[in-house]
């Protein structure tokens, strides 16, 4: 019998494939997983978290690099989908951000979906294309390349 693809990831499955933890962790649910292939992390944005304390308090914005960043932990729960170490002490490692372009800000109430396909990946470096969105609106795109460490 072959076992069914996981094709979602829940918050309690995301906490077993990547270390992250509050305040670090920023997504909420992986959905659309096709393994070595693409997914679609996704972000609830509320006010309660601790960057709108001063990124700017009159006008909360989400910062970029946590736009980034988002966008890499839904890569990482895709590649230990992929690569079928849930559960096991897997570490990624930015090696670097290219075409960064910030098109729209994302603010408190917003759904921001972290479009991530692969362009390279199968070892220990993983190369992705990345597109956040608000609804239809672009509000980032990068080229990401990380390194994947599996500690165990």
């Amino acid at each position: 019998m072959t076992a069914t693809p996981i094709t979602e990831a829940d918050i309690h499955l995301i906490q077993r494939i990547i270390p992250h933890r509050y305040p670090f962790l920023l997504i909420d649910k992986v959905v659309d997983i096709v393994p070595n292939e693409r997914c679609t992390g996704i972000k609830n944005v509320t006010f309660n978290e601790p960057h709108f304390q001063g990124h700017f308090p009159a006008k909360p914005i989400m910062p970029g690099v946590t736009i980034v960043e988002a966008m890499a932990q839904a890569a990482a729960v895709l590649v230990g989908i992929s690569m079928d170490v849930v559960g096991r002490d897997l570490l990624t490692y930015f090696l670097s951000i290219d075409g960064c372009k910030f098109r729209r800000m994302v603010v408190p109430g917003d759904v921001l979906e972290l479009h991530m396909t692969v362009k390279r990946g199968g070892g220990k470096i993983w190369k992705f294309h990345g597109a956040a969105k608000v609804g239809s609106e672009l509000a980032c795109e990068a080229d990401i390349a990380a390194m994947m460490d599996l500690r165990d």
